[in-house]
């Protein structure tokens, strides 16, 4: 029987968490011969969850580089997946979600006559420019794409309003929500002692992520923001995994740096950020993946950002879209620590992002692609 070969790229850390169940469940599959490229866009973050997960990649473009523009990361990424899509001769090519190594792959795919397989497709903010560039990322790679993995039955009500076909979509639900199943069974202490002595008290946590490019010209007003809260609260801690991309950290650090109630951290290894994740009580962030993961251990997640491509958990009460203006984030935020009842009513854990098997789903509905198996029954998160 013909096996056909699927190769994954990814090159984020936010990808590979996502494609590490996916790769799994191929390495497992004695129906497909699967293929592992790294464009290394992220270096350091990507490493620790490809160990974690115990992935090893079977190529790496090693294309982090400080200082490049996007159309530089772009054509490096094409040209070197020109060369190797050449040599592998794939049948399918998984690419994840928005960023721009998902969109450069389903381009060199496509020139090559690869048949694309879009995980996490049909997300849309309505706004082109928010988030730049993930809004014109994904849709580009759905007009590329012969399989549109969506996640929930929103996104898929998105990609039908573009006209896509729907035999060429399946509700998968979302990865990420395998791969926090997994990490959740990890037993994980935190490197940094400030993080380990708060694992082991009562204390109230906030964490706070903020990392978009396109916040970069507000991104005073939240470090302005964590600051008020802290002040006001000396006795909730906020911990600030921060990213490294020192546009963001000359902006944020000078804020936080000397208040004793601020633990701010490098971006923490996967498996210790759900371990704080799990340790919050509540969530400030401006990422896309947080707003899933965090509903999913009943964590009110305070979204910084004008709109957002998930509004699933919006919808189901668990998450708060406040903007990027300082005092509207000081004031849900108070809202939420002062009032049992408003914190109680977003808390309820509501998961509509997926039940742990979406990375099934996934490989099923590759196979019907390849003509090597069935799809099974879509995902419902209604």
């Amino acid at each position: 029987m013909h096996r056909p070969k699927v190769m994954t790229v990814y090159g984020t850390r936010p990808e590979a968490i996502k494609v590490a169940p996916v790769i799994k469940g191929l390495a497992l599959d004695d129906r497909f011969r699967s293929t592992i490229v790294s464009t290394g866009q992220h270096k350091e973050m990507l490493a620790q969850v490809n160990s974690m997960f115990d992935i090893n990649p079977d190529y790496d473009l090693k294309l982090m580089k400080h200082g490049q523009s996007l159309n530089e990361l772009v054509s490096r990424c094409m040209l070197g997946l020109d060369e190797i899509i050449t040599a592998e001769d794939p049948d399918a090519i998984i690419v994840q979600g928005d960023t721009s190594t998902a969109m450069a792959a389903a381009h060199a795919a496509f020139h090559k006559g690869v048949k694309v397989v879009h995980l996490e497709a049909g997300l849309r903010s309505g706004s082109i420019f928010n988030p730049f560039p993930e809004e014109a990322n994904r849709r580009v790679v759905a007009q590329l794409a012969s399989l549109h993995l969506a996640p929930t039955s929103a996104a898929k009500d998105n990609l039908r309003r573009e006209n896509f076909h729907s035999d060429d979509i399946a509700i998968t639900g979302n990865t990420v929500i395998d791969a926090l199943v997994e990490a959740a069974r990890w037993t994980s202490s935190f490197q940094d002692e400030r993080l380990e002595a708060l694992a082991n008290t009562r204390d109230r946590v906030v964490l706070v992520t903020t990392h978009r490019r396109e916040n970069l010209n507000v991104m005073t007003e939240i470090g302005t923001a964590v600051h008020d809260l802290a002040v006001k609260y000396p006795s909730v801690y906020f911990a600030l995994p921060l990213h490294l991309n020192p546009l963001v950290r000359n902006v944020v650090m000078p804020k936080v740096e000397n208040l004793d109630n601020v633990i701010v951290t490098d971006p923490l290894p996967y498996d210790q950020f759900v371990s704080l994740l799990s340790r919050s009580s509540l969530v400030l962030t401006d990422s896309g993946g947080v707003q899933e993961e965090a509903p999913s251990l009943g964590k009110p997640v305070l979204v910084m950002r004008n709109n957002t491509e998930r509004p699933e958990a919006i919808a189901a009460g668990t998450v708060k879209l406040v903007g990027t203006n300082q005092s509207r984030i000081v004031a849900e935020a108070s809202l939420l620590i002062e009032n049992r009842a408003a914190y109680v009513a977003m808390g309820n854990a509501v998961n509509p992002y997926g039940d742990g098997r979406a990375s099934e789903r996934t490989i099923a509905a590759i196979a019907e692609l390849l003509g090597v198996g069935d799809r099974l029954p879509d995902f419902f998160n209604n």
